[in-house]
């Protein structure tokens, strides 16, 4: 699935002053890639994921997913657009966002309450198939006060490709992390890409982290400065 950012430009108020965060940035994206956006903080980087993601809509511009034809994702209603990112998109955070009342295998079974048609059963068995792709077979039962930093971010991971996405978006994925559990998180997104071809687009500050992509777009001050195709680093060099 091809994701296409045309002319996109979003504009905060900020004490009663206007501050553009994305300045007509224009980005194509082919499926089965795996993209760093890096940038400092402030740089937009966040808000182009959200954009991206259709988590933000109120931008000048457009986000396609799909082929020339499909519409834009400000043109959808928010019942399309919340189908659209269920069926399309899984997102990873840097602070897990896991539910601590929840089991592991409950937190990644999820978004099976907002939809999917998978029945209590094959919700739990997807998961737990899930929970065993990222080697946490044994911590099923535990809660998220439980585990670690590194164990959670694997939960959220497992969480994200529940509904077998096509993209996964990742927000400072390995921000809260030491450098070592930052790259065993890194090469499950690698897996991934390799195995499963999901798109992936990994936002973050850290040019070791984005040396593992196999391209890097560079945000500044809201301006795309930088985009270029580049041989991804293996852990032992970057």
């Amino acid at each position: 699935m091809n994701l296409v950012v045309h002319n996109l430009t979003r504009r905060f108020l900020f004490d009663e002053r206007e501050v553009t965060a994305l300045d007509a940035i224009t980005l194509t994206i082919e499926g089965g890639e795996f993209v760093a956006i890096v940038g400092r903080s402030g740089s937009g980087k966040t808000t182009l994921l959200n954009a991206i993601g259709g988590l933000d809509t109120d931008y000048q511009g457009s986000v396609t997913l799909g082929g020339p034809d499909a519409p834009a994702l400000h043109t959808l209603s928010e019942r399309e657009l919340a189908a659209t990112r269920q069926r399309h998109l899984g997102y990873v955070f840097q602070q897990f966002n896991l539910l601590n009342h929840l089991s592991a295998v409950e937190n990644i079974a999820l978004p099976s309450f907002f939809g999917g048609g998978l029945s209590a059963s094959q919700a739990q068995q997807r998961a737990l198939d899930l929970l065993e792709s990222v080697g946490l077979t044994h911590l099923a039962s535990a809660r998220p006060p439980q585990l670690s930093g590194g164990q959670k971010q694997r939960v959220a991971i497992a969480r994200a490709l529940f509904a077998k996405p096509d993209i996964l978006l990742c927000d400072e994925p390995t921000g809260s992390l030491d450098r070592d559990t930052g790259l065993q998180i890194l090469e499950i997104f690698e897996r991934l890409n390799r195995e499963q071809g999901i798109t992936v687009i990994l936002v973050t500050h850290e040019h070791h982290v984005a040396a593992r992509a196999h391209r890097r777009v560079v945000l500044d001050q809201g301006k795309l400065i930088e985009d270029v195709s580049q041989t991804p680093l293996t852990p032992e060099v970057a």
